[in-house]
């Protein structure tokens, strides 16, 4: 008992600390001052579209590791969930080499285009999509794994085609699980700071989401905004795990 409320203490004083010093007094003022409304909006907008190409191109993915067997597989599983263990800075490194200006990748898209990832709020995105994109599949994957696949094969004996099939039976069926996925992956993208800042930069009203506001208030002592605008994020973190604890955490 004694080691549970240490751990108990540990997570908990530090989020009770953060509430402690918020300036409740100004928490609305300083949450609508200019920079604050602006970071907080783009992080949305920055959160919502690493959500899209989430499911975009993770669904598929998530899809074909589930019921495919191919060799390699374990090595791919691997590389699309290394996101979720790997420090964000090098994230961010590693897509400043592929996505970058002169990266394998972002020096042909620029070369064709002139689109360049970095230092703007596609590049953003792309940094929050590449830490988030693994929650969403993995929790996709075991769900189509896991799905009682009568309905398809009904379906498909009826003479549904595989998009039919998939359209109409099996996104109904993990639709719960695939919300909860889409809703963890959102919350990540919402907190990401470190392939950010690395990759797309620190711009206000361009790059400079929640977090890295947060970090910059911090380091220049406007203390009270930073506070506030964590708050904000702690209530979100919270009312996701919340939200999700019967299918991500398997409490009653």
């Amino acid at each position: 008992m004694a080691f549970a409320a240490g751990a108990v203490v540990m997570i908990v004083l530090p989020l009770i600390g953060l509430l402690q010093r918020v300036s409740w007094s100004t928490l609305l003022s300083d949450l609508s001052a200019h920079d604050a409304f602006v970071a907080l909006r783009l992080s949305l907008e920055v959160s919502l579209g690493a959500l899209a190409i989430a499911l975009v191109f993770g669904l598929p993915l998530a899809w074909i590791l589930a019921r495919h067997r191919f060799p390699g597989r374990a090595l791919l599983r691997g590389l699309v969930t290394l996101p979720m263990v790997l420090p964000p800075v090098v994230g961010g490194i590693a897509l400043l080499y592929a996505f970058g200006r002169r990266g394998l990748a972002g020096q042909v898209i620029y070369d064709l285009t002139g689109w360049r990832f970095v230092f703007n709020t596609s590049g953003a995105m792309l940094a929050a999509a590449f830490v988030s994109m693994p929650f969403l599949i993995v929790t996709a994957e075991a769900s189509f794994r896991s799905m009682d696949r009568r309905g398809e094969e009904a379906a498909a004996t009826l003479g549904a085609s595989p998009a039919y099939r998939f359209r109409r039976v099996t996104l109904p069926a993990v639709a719960p699980a695939l919300a909860a996925g889409a809703a963890l992956s959102w919350a990540r993208a919402l907190g990401e700071f470190g392939a950010t800042i690395t990759f797309a930069g620190n711009l206000p009203g361009s790059t400079q989401t929640t977090p890295l506001l947060i970090y910059l208030d911090i380091e220049s002592g406007h203390e009270a905004t930073a506070l506030a605008l964590s708050l904000v994020l702690l209530l979100v973190s919270l009312g996701v795990l919340v939200g999700l604890r019967d299918r991500w955490l398997g409490n009653p």
